[in-house]
């Protein structure tokens, strides 16, 4: 049966290039004719957090049980949230922890999302090599659409 309904999954991480990719996400999610509505997915991929040692009395908190959390949120969240609310669009957001590739690939395959939609940085030939691509990685190992916005 054909899906009218497009789940589509957008990397933010505050960055001017993440706001542009969710600001295309929502306004591809709106644009789909339909009578049944498009919904997009925030996501936010935090690295791992830090390990405790034995040198460590009082182990950090994560970013996300600090108090300055909900004002960070809030900022990285803004852009995508703002054009959906404007555009009329059901958006649901979400907060990770783990290798950016790695967690968008499984959120997308746990919700059947569509299509992703995600910032590419154009880093350099060497850098690339030597640290890798989430873009890239995510466009060889996901098991669905992948849409690479350019800065």
């Amino acid at each position: 049966m054909l899906n009218l309904r497009k789940k589509i999954l957008v990397a933010i991480d505050g960055s001017p290039l993440s706001d542009k990719a969710a600001e295309e996400a929502v306004r591809f999610a709106s644009g789909i004719p339909s009578q049944f509505k498009s919904k997009v997915y925030g996501l936010l991929v935090l690295p791992n957090a830090p390990r405790n040692t034995f040198t460590d009395f009082v182990p950090a908190r994560p970013i996300t049980e600090q108090e300055k959390w909900g004002e960070l949120k809030e900022r990285i969240f803004y852009v995508v949230e703002k054009i959906a609310a404007e555009l009329d669009v059901p958006l649901e957001t979400a907060v990770v922890y783990g290798d950016p590739a790695e967690e968008l690939i499984r959120f997308a395959q746990k919700e059947e999302i569509d299509v992703i939609v995600i910032g590419s940085t154009g880093k350099g030939f060497l850098k690339r090599k030597l640290l890798g691509s989430v873009s890239h990685k995510v466009v060889r190992d996901a098991k669905c659409s992948v849409y690479v916005v350019r800065g």
